[in-house]
C-alpha cells in the first residue's frame, strides 16, 4: 500500500492533525492561558520559561543543522515508514479520527 504522506508532509504534521491529537492539543493550551491569566505569579514564571525554551530551541536548530543536511535521505525513509505505520493505525483504530470529547 501507498502511504498517504504526501512529499512536503511528515508525520508529526500528520499526528498532530489527528482529531483526537488535535483536540487534546487545544484542551492543555486553553487550561495553560486560563492559568496564566488567574494567577498573576504562575504568568510570570511561564513567561520566563518560554523564553528560555525559544531560545534553547533556536540554538538547538542552529547546533544541529548540518547534521540534518546530512541525513536527510535517512530522515525521508523514517518519514515515510512512520506514516505507512501511521495509516496502518488510523486503519486500526477509527477513535483516532473523532476529538477527545467524543
Amino acid at each position: 500500500p501507498v502511504s498517504t504522506c504526501p512529499v512536503q508532509e511528515n508525520v508529526l504534521q500528520r499526528i498532530l492533525q489527528l482529531p483526537v491529537v488535535s483536540s487534546t492539543c487545544e484542551t492543555l493550551q486553553r487550561k495553560y492561558s486560563s492559568t496564566k491569566e488567574s494567577h498573576p505569579l504562575m504568568a510570570s514564571v511561564c513567561e520566563v520559561y518560554e523564553r528560555g525554551v525559544q531560545g534553547a530551541g533556536a540554538l538547538a536548530m542552529w547546533g544541529v543543522e548540518p547534521v540534518v543536511r546530512r541525513l536527510e535521505p535517512q530522515f525521508a525513509v523514517a518519514n515515510n515508514l512512520a506514516c505507512r505505520g501511521l495509516d496502518h493505525l488510523e486503519e486500526k483504530i477509527p477513535a483516532l479520527q473523532y476529538p477527545v470529547d467524543k
